[in-house]
């Protein structure tokens, strides 16, 4: 049942990556302009009508949407993403070059959600109505509240430029990522806190927990053996949910940080609409976020009998 399983997570989720670069190609076809007149345009030049249909033949431009995407996909199952309408470098070069630089800030900031978010959201439904889960519940207020450009913003006023701990731009080393993956973990480890209290206190109050008391076990013992095993199903939807926010909210703090990711490469080809960059990078993140809930589903699955059983009907 699980080869069943597996097969029909692919299949829908190869669906979904099908939808997600063909939505892509006709998004950016919507454009104002096109690639052929800001390939110019970055460059200072004021191109004549004649100039752009040159350069649109040159790129391709002058077919139809479908057409080019249908060119483009064929040329992605080998492997050939294109070349960049700007520098002309191809886009997977780009993108192998900066993509281990965000999966790095990316996986690094879930690291460390869930070392913040699991002990705190327990401990804040341990202590259910009592001043540590009044106090941890107001910060997480506040976590949530802040938006990651105003986080990003604030924490280089106070911690680069009035203590001068840190620097204001950030480069690959650890001390260099430190802004950046603060300005991504708190607003989410806040989010985090609060999910796994609620579920944690949904667990206290089962059945099965009262009649683990009855019996004579601790608090201790029935949360490390019945509580906490009920809740990682849950967890892990949620993390694997949190990569997509996590790997689209590293555009805006790659550029606020000047952190040389794919974020930042992004929102430098939207900017001159350099198509072939853009739609790299969606395959790119649509394909992490897709294999990331896939073994998030697999390991849900393998972990709860419940849904196996029901898969099988």
């Amino acid at each position: 049942m699980m080869r069943q399983f597996i097969i029909k997570r692919l299949v829908s989720l190869l669906l979904v990556l099908l939808g997600v670069t063909f939505l892509t190609f006709l998004v950016t076809d919507l454009a104002p302009s096109d690639g052929a007149e800001m390939y110019y345009l970055s460059r200072g030049i004021t191109p004549s009508e004649a100039a752009l249909e040159e350069k649109r033949e040159e790129m391709g431009l002058n077919q139809p949407v479908i057409v080019r995407y249908f060119d483009w996909l064929k040329n992605a199952l080998h492997g050939d993403l294109g070349m960049s309408f700007h520098d002309g470098e191809p886009v997977m070069r780009q993108l192998t070059r900066k993509l281990p630089n965000t999966l790095k800030l990316a996986f690094g900031s879930l690291a460390l959600v869930i070392v913040i978010s699991l002990p705190l959201g327990v401990l804040s439904a341990l202590y259910h109505h009592r001043w540590p889960d009044y106090l941890i519940r107001f910060l997480t207020f506040g976590g949530i509240s802040m938006p990651n450009f105003w986080l990003g913003l604030l924490l280089t006023y106070v911690f680069a430029v009035k203590l001068g701990w840190l620097n204001v731009i950030s480069d690959n080393s650890f001390k260099g990522m430190i802004l950046p993956m603060m300005t991504l973990v708190i607003p989410l480890a806040s989010a985090y806190i609060r999910q796994i209290r609620t579920a944690v206190l949904e667990e206290m109050h089962q059945s099965y927990v009262i009649g683990a008391r009855a019996r004579g076990m601790n608090d201790k013992e029935i949360l490390l053996e019945y509580i906490l095993p009920h809740c990682i199903a849950p967890i892990i939807t949620l993390l694997g949910m949190s990569i997509g926010h996590l790997l689209g909210g590293t555009a805006i703090v790659e550029t606020i940080f000047s952190y040389q990711g794919i974020g930042s490469m992004v929102v430098d080809a939207i900017r001159v609409r350099d198509y072939p960059v853009i739609q790299g990078y969606v395959i790119w993140m649509a394909v992490i976020y897709v294999l990331v809930n896939l073994l998030a589903d697999i390991f849900c699955y393998w972990q709860n009998p419940r849904t196996r059983r029901g898969v099988k009907q």
